[in-house]
């Protein structure tokens, strides 16, 4: 799979097994009750996170992908389990994060997410970005990995409708990996997940980055 063509592509083996195993330690050494099934604004929150998303391997990869040098977007540690089981419906990630709200033609609705600003932008803003989904534990069928419709990246921004319709039109592609691998994206790809049918830990590091240059008073939060 190539993302220029489908959208995504899966790059195996991308990270070590002693860099997997200190994420791990690091989430997992969080106080019992912290929600570590979506942390949100990782890198600011797990040193490690933010050293392995600030890395010349992370940012040069992305920089293969993208017209510039790569700034960080947004960092979320998922993590499927018994206790958080999820079903993710099908959909385009279509919001960025920034530092405050301004008033730019063609940009919204806004939003705010654990304290940060969130908007929708422009489609040109969005096909020059690219997702990094670094997975710590394999992921497959049984517990609830990503599912992509190739190629729907091509489709622009879509109506709920549409998706609907791309989605019952195509035949969806199923990203079975391993601990370790990197899975890149669009981010405006269809993709979806399922609930877990045999729940263990489903550990991902979601990076988005971006090259594009934001309007004039706003920067990437």
């Amino acid at each position: 799979m190539n993302i220029e063509k489908n959208g995504f592509e899966i790059h195996t083996n991308f990270i070590n097994d002693e860099s997997i195993n200190e994420i791990i330690n690091e989430i997992e050494a969080l106080a019992p009750d912290y929600p570590k099934h979506g942390i949100r604004n990782a890198e600011k929150k797990l040193v490690l996170v933010r050293k392995l998303v600030d890395s010349s391997l992370l940012r040069k990869k992305a920089e293969s992908f993208l017209s510039g040098w790569p700034e960080i977007v947004r960092v979320i540690v998922f993590d499927k389990t018994s206790d958080k089981n999820w079903f993710v419906a099908w959909h385009q990630d279509k919001t960025i994060s920034v530092s405050e709200k301004a008033d730019i033609p063609g940009w919204g609705p806004w939003s705010v997410k654990d304290g940060i600003n969130h908007v929708q932008p422009d489609l040109n803003v969005l096909e020059d970005m690219v997702t990094f989904r670094i997975h710590l534990d394999d992921a497959n069928e049984s517990n609830g990995c990503l599912k992509v419709i190739p190629k729907s990246h091509d489709l622009g921004i879509l109506s709920k409708g549409a998706q609907d319709r791309v989605v019952s039109e195509s035949e969806e592609y199923i990203c079975i990996v391993k601990s370790g691998d990197l899975l890149v994206m669009r981010p405006h790809l269809l993709h979806s997940s399922s609930k877990a049918v045999v729940p263990c830990h489903r550990r991902i590091v979601h990076v988005e980055y971006s090259s594009f240059k934001l309007p004039m008073g706003l920067a990437w939060a």
